[in-house]
């Protein structure tokens, strides 16, 4: 079989891989479409982010979906044929945090196409894939597009639980990449009432627009619009900052009004606090990492339609064409969420 592999930066390259057998509680997967993230991304154009680089080559991927080929012993609930979306998240269950019921701070998980371990956790970019069972929830109705967006729609659902109560909210969401975007529809899902969002792109803010946001701003275009909201010690209640870049989480903090909830959820480096306004405006900063259980909702969400991520998947390459998809990925201006397309149908 043949798997998305990368070796350092800008030198991604594709592969023979050996197949393997399902055993007990394991199924054997005919991957159907894996969406390329922002993780990956910085494996591809820098070989790591931050403290953590690449050491060895590792198979990307871990938005992925597919179709069931073979069952092993022990596998009940699901069928040959059936389409799945196929959680990376692999916590070991026995640790400190997953007794806690944190399972996405597992001592021990084994995330799909992650360098954090060494040696490193490779991927599901890979035309074939054996996966536990307990990894897999049904996706019949879906496409095999929509199946694998479940994994960054989970993360954002993560975040909104964080939030807490979203019901009647205003939120302010900075930066409308995948992320920023599938916030929108996570808050809404949960009962914002007013969503407005911030981004350098008007082609990422056209896609806000199109999925839901009520107002969206171009800070490039129009610096000073989110002043608007500053007076009276601030607007907004929630704060969504996907961008992972400290003028946005500034800008955005200035506009909160007191007491309300900062979720960070950009992650491209060490950024910068604005102390004073988070002292004196009694803010709640809070962290969004992964997600676990929120996986079978997301897919539960877009098979009853509650949630549309059609209108996100913005380009389809084949695996022959990985490299051109990683670098249409790269470029805001013109790809949402990029995927790559192994399979059709089982």
């Amino acid at each position: 079989m043949r798997a998305i592999v990368i070796h350092k930066a800008k030198d991604l390259r594709v592969e023979e891989r050996a197949e393997a057998s399902p055993q007990a509680g394991q199924v054997a997967i005919t991957m159907a479409t894996g969406g390329i993230c922002g993780s990956d991304l910085h494996y591809y154009n820098h070989g790591g982010f931050g403290p953590i680089t690449i050491k060895e080559p590792m198979i990307l991927g871990h938005e992925v979906s597919g179709y069931i080929r073979a069952l092993g012993d022990e596998v009940e609930g699901l069928e040959v044929g059936d389409l799945v979306a196929i959680s990376p998240s692999r916590p070991c269950g026995s640790c400190k945090y997953c007794a806690q019921g944190l399972r996405n701070h597992c001592l021990n998980m084994r995330f799909y196409g992650s360098a954090m371990p060494f040696p490193h956790i490779q991927g599901a970019f890979q035309e074939s894939l054996i996966a536990d069972a307990s990894q897999c929830v049904k996706a019949n109705g879906l496409t095999a597009g929509e199946a694998a967006v479940a994994e960054p729609l989970s993360v954002t659902l993560h975040a909104a639980r964080r939030a807490g109560e979203m019901l009647g909210k205003k939120v302010l969401i900075t930066g409308s990449g995948p992320i920023g975007t599938l916030s929108i529809l996570a808050a809404r899902a949960a009962g914002a009432a007013e969503i407005v969002v911030t981004d350098l792109s008007d082609q990422a803010l056209a896609y806000a627009k199109k999925v839901g946001a009520d107002r969206t701003i171009n800070v490039v275009t129009a610096p000073d619009a989110l002043a608007a909201y500053e007076p009276d010690k601030g607007y907004f209640d929630v704060l969504f900052e996907c961008s992972g870049a400290a003028p946005a989480l500034a800008a955005g903090m200035a506009a909160m009004r007191p007491r309300g909830v900062v979720m960070q959820l950009g992650m491209s480096g060490e950024m910068t606090l604005p102390m004073l306004l988070l002292t004196a405006k009694e803010l709640d900063l809070r962290g969004s990492f992964r997600f676990h259980e929120e996986f079978a909702t997301a897919v539960q969400l877009m098979q009853s339609g509650q949630i549309d991520v059609k209108p996100l998947i913005s380009h389809t390459f084949g695996i022959d064409d990985a490299v051109e998809a990683f670098e249409v990925a790269t470029d805001r201006g013109q790809s949402m969420k990029t995927q790559i397309q192994f399979a059709k149908s089982a």
